[in-house]
């Protein structure tokens, strides 16, 4: 059986390492705190393009590992940053494969609420959207809240 308090409190949280991501931390935890919710804070890996002489050169095996550790103690040690060690709601450190804004979406499935960063570390700075936010926006399975930094 479900724990029915996880499946209409769980809010996502996407985390990049930047600040926007950090603000969206601190936001959900708070939000989740508030609504005895729980936090599911996600990143995203993915293999980086290897090309040889050959073309494209998938990458070993031992290499996904240590991609994903990678991935989750940037996790981890973001999560810490925003929030603390002891955060005063649970959060939960999930690092999955594939391309942010899938990744996110596919998190987002039976949650009560996405929370995203306004923007992220890629693209253009200038930006008031990221891509992944604005991809989040337009396609969640759920209410989605873009946390806009103080600078923007």
């Amino acid at each position: 059986m479900v724990d029915q308090r996880e499946e209409t409190g769980r809010i996502v949280v996407g985390v990049d390492g930047s600040d926007s991501s950090k603000q969206a931390v601190r936001w959900a935890v708070r939000q989740a705190e508030a609504t005895g919710g729980v936090v599911e804070a996600v990143t995203a890996w993915e293999f980086p393009q290897f090309h040889g002489a050959l073309g494209w050169l998938p990458p070993s095996s031992s290499d996904e590992g240590a991609l994903k550790a990678r991935a989750r103690q940037e996790l981890t040690r973001t999560v810490e940053e925003a929030v603390g060690p002891q955060p005063p709601a649970e959060v939960r450190a999930e690092a999955r494969y594939g391309t942010p804004a899938g990744v996110l979406l596919h998190a987002a499935q039976g949650a009560a609420l996405l929370v995203v960063g306004s923007r992220g570390l890629g693209g253009f700075t200038g930006l008031l959207l990221g891509s992944v936010a604005q991809h989040c926006v337009q396609h969640a399975p759920c209410p989605v809240l873009v946390v806009r930094g103080e600078d923007g």
